[in-house]
């Protein structure tokens, strides 16, 4: 069971987690988790992000945290343990356990940390961004000066190597990069469609994440109305949406 997404480039080397078996045990309780609890084998893992994992076999769970936590206080330490167990087990998180997460991830040094640890585990791929079918480098300098006055700085621009299931596009703000799903780069996929999509991650340029009541929010009202703003942007969902 994956808790956010994780990519790593650096050949992972995991660490004890010393007391997270005792850790993960109390939390199990407390959550009032059916049956007899797993044994626990907790360890630390140099995820490129704030990324936790738990697999259960046999009556063993398998719990990656983060490195990042390495040196998180206690009650952040149990705030994951809540989460991942609840995933698992179908429970309710605490509110007091959701809040202490909530903060810990949201709070500037942790942002910055999990910012350093990306420029040097995150995929950087190279700037190229002309593909089979689409070329990104003049569709984003076109997109730029009809929709941002030619302003928004040049990020890194490519394809991905394998095709995605799951999103069309992806901006990594560490890293500085815009990453186009592959599939997207054919001749059975119109130009506005391709548009659409590299406009909205130029958006996320534009608009940072922000912090909001339910954690970090990347699409804003004010980011909605301008991605509405693009020219055929109905015409484009109802492909993409078929397209999926």
């Amino acid at each position: 069971m994956n808790f956010f997404s994780r990519t790593i480039a650096e050949t992972p080397r995991t660490s004890a987690f010393p007391g997270g078996d005792r850790i993960f045990q109390r939390i199990f309780t407390r959550l009032g988790c059916q049956g007899r609890p797993p044994a626990f084998h907790v360890e630390l893992y140099p995820y490129a992000n704030l990324a936790h994992t738990m697999r259960l076999r046999d009556d063993v769970a398998r719990v990656r945290l983060s490195d990042i936590l390495r040196d998180a206080p206690l009650p952040v330490i149990e705030a994951a343990a809540a989460i991942l167990l609840a995933q698992m087990y179908r429970r309710r998180v605490p509110v007091e356990l959701r809040e202490v997460y909530r903060e810990f991830a949201l709070a500037h040094s942790t942002r910055r940390h999990i910012a350093r640890v990306r420029r040097i585990r995150a995929r950087r791929i190279a700037h190229s961004p002309g593909g089979a079918s689409h070329d990104l480098g003049p569709m984003f300098e076109a997109l730029n000066q009809e929709y941002f006055g030619g302003r928004l700085p040049l990020p890194r621009l490519g394809w991905s190597k394998r095709a995605w299931t799951s999103q069309f596009g992806c901006f990594d703000p560490s890293l500085n990069q815009i990453v186009m799903n592959r599939r997207l780069d054919s001749p059975d996929v119109p130009l506005y469609a391709v548009e659409l999509i590299l406009y909205h991650e130029m958006l996320h340029v534009k608009h940072p994440l922000r912090a909001a009541a339910c954690g970090l929010q990347a699409h804003s009202p004010e980011f909605r109305a301008e991605e509405k703003r693009f020219r055929e942007y109905a015409r484009a969902r109802k492909f993409l949406e078929q397209f999926r």
